[in-house]
């Protein structure tokens, strides 16, 4: 009778009518062929089967309900102090343990934890309260975070015996020579990046992989590299050792000879007095920035034809610290940085191939017709804040940089516009000189320059020369403020976007004041001499694109009539 009443209700079109899947009480029929829910820690997620992440939910406690299945989970940002042996112990699939930023101490996170752990290949365990490493970590690894914690002492089978191992985290700890084993990396060949920076560390450790390719050494205590502790690190291409303590006596020709693939070495913010001599012929950058060198010598430079980037801000170079030539060798030299020495002239021979050019903040008080001949591709040249004078810039200084893209002369003692600039120019920095005058002779030609600052000068409107931005047709952005201005520049370059007019005298702006700059989008008044009624309600009304008027520091709050077309938006006011 039954089986009968089945068939009837399988031939129906659609479910019985009085009869739910749920009510049924037939073997299987209405059976979901969904599997069941998965079990999932309370609060937690379970995207996929092999996933349990309980990130961030201010845990006190290991979660339990926790699938054995599970291969990757999260644990970070909560505030854990232990893990239990028997619950972790039972994750025997276990791949991904991420740990980050917890309170686990190493009484919290015993060794035999890790026992039964035996397919672990990443542990996160960054920002806890370990004091010491965990001295049994499973064979499998192959990235192991133990950064920001108080870690004194490292164990042969912490990292040592892991074939697979390729990454190790040990930044911001307490780790002193003494707390690394020689031993440490036995076994583990295959390591290519170790960050052992932000300890106390006074030597480098010997007995590192060979196998490395990036080493962090910063900001410890390190004044020797002792002789053949880095000969068989064949492989590094990456060697950091800056803010360390190390001398000209705490290296020698040796101490990088063996490295055949270095290409990048950081060296800045230590006390040597020298260039250090064996530098490898694969380097690309070399970073000697904030040490006492004092002189430059081409022995130490030669064969260094792939250095692109050579770094020797806040030295001590003074009128003879660039001997003519010394850089000659450096045939692939890209940027040479030279911030914060006493040189007092552009260094002389330089490579051919320069592109940029850093110097401000030395003494160079001339600029020769010859000076820049040696560097025609030179695209950045800064020289702010130097001596440099008006008479003492020869009319054909920049003749021959005709790719220069870049000039930054700020902060020197220039009365007048250099002559002879380059028709390339996209930047032209002026910024805090003494200019008192501007004339259409020096911007001509100038009809790819895009900004150009003249802040922090002397310039009177009556200053400014008929015709004297006729030239700049592409200039976008002008930066006029702390300037002597008493009303707004008539005749401005069409394509520009952003003025800078704040800090001058300004009392009025007429109608036609921005006439010929259609493509106005910011315009920067501030901290003039203007009042309620001073800008007249025309002033705007041919600018579409505006958007932005700073009117702040004003004698009296004014208010700004925006073009229709732009978008409302509160005014600024004055004080």
């Amino acid at each position: 009778m039954w089986l009968s009443l089945l068939l009837l209700l399988l031939l129906l079109p659609g479910p019985p009518p009085a009869l739910g899947m749920e009510d049924a009480s037939f073997p299987h029929l209405g059976e979901s062929s969904q599997p069941p829910p998965r079990a999932c820690p309370p609060r937690c997620s379970c995207p996929r089967a092999d996933t349990v992440d309980c990130a961030g939910l201010d845990l006190r406690v290991f979660p339990d309900n926790i699938t054995r299945a599970v291969q990757h989970l999260s644990l970070q940002n909560n505030q854990l102090q232990e893990l239990p042996y028997n619950e972790l112990s039972r994750l025997s699939g276990l791949r991904t343990l991420n740990l980050h930023n917890n309170r686990i101490s190493s009484e919290g996170l015993p060794d035999e934890a890790f026992e039964s752990l035996t397919q672990l290949q990443h542990i996160y365990v960054a920002h806890n309260k370990l004091s010491e490493a965990p001295q049994f970590l499973p064979r499998s690894l192959r990235v192991a975070d133990l950064a920001a914690n108080e870690v004194t002492e490292i164990f042969p089978l912490t990292f040592g015996e892991k074939p697979a191992l390729r990454s190790v985290y040990l930044h911001n700890n307490q780790l002193s020579n003494a707390g690394l084993p020689p031993d440490a990396f036995h076994g583990s060949q295959a390591v290519v990046t170790l960050s052992l920076s932000s300890n106390q560390l006074s030597y480098v450790p010997p007995s590192l992989p060979s196998s490395l390719e990036r080493l962090h050494l910063q900001n410890n205590l390190i004044s020797k590299v002792p002789r053949g502790a880095l000969s068989r690190q064949t492989h590094l291409r990456e060697l950091y050792l800056q803010y360390n303590q190390l001398t000209d006596r705490g290296l020698d020709a040796t101490t990088f000879s063996k490295l055949h693939r270095l290409e990048y070495l950081d060296l800045s913010h230590n006390q040597l007095a020298a260039v250090p001599a064996g530098l490898p012929r694969t380097l690309a950058v070399l970073h000697l920035g904030r040490n006492r060198i004092r002189r430059v010598e081409a022995a130490r430079l030669r064969g260094l034809r792939g250095l692109r980037y050579l770094l020797l801000q806040h030295n001590q170079l003074g009128a003879a610290g660039l001997p003519a030539g010394a850089l000659r060798p450096l045939r692939g030299l890209h940027t040479l940085h030279l911030y914060g020495n006493g040189l007092d002239r552009v260094p002389q021979a330089l490579p051919r191939r320069l592109w940029a050019l850093v110097l401000p903040h030395n003494r160079v008080t001339t600029l020769g017709a010859h000076d820049l001949a040696a560097t025609p591709r030179l695209a950045e040249l800064n020289l702010a804040y130097n001596r440099l004078a008006s008479a003492r810039v020869h009319r054909r200084a920049f003749h021959r940089l005709r790719a220069l893209r870049s000039l930054d002369l700020a902060g020197n003692q220039l009365t007048l516009l250099p002559s002879g600039l380059p028709a390339s120019l996209h930047t032209l920095r002026l910024q805090r000189n003494q200019l008192r005058a501007l004339e259409p002779e020096p911007l001509a030609g100038l009809d790819q320059l895009q900004e150009l600052c003249l802040a922090h000068n002397r310039l009177r409107v009556g200053d400014i020369g008929p015709g004297t931005w006729h030239e700049l047709q592409a200039l976008q952005v002008l930066d006029l403020s702390h300037n002597e201005l008493s009303f707004v520049p008539p005749d401005l370059p069409e394509a520009l976007e952003e003025l800078h007019l704040q800090g001058n005298r300004i009392s009025h702006v007429g109608p036609e004041a921005f006439l010929s700059t259609p493509r106005l989008r910011a315009l920067f008044l501030r901290a003039n001499r203007l009042h309620v009624t001073s800008i007249a309600p025309e002033a705007f009304l041919g600018l579409p694109h505006l958007r932005v008027v700073d009117t702040t520091g004003n004698p009296e709050p004014v208010l700004v009539q925006l073009p229709p077309t732009a978008p409302r938006r509160p005014q600024a006011e004055g004080p």
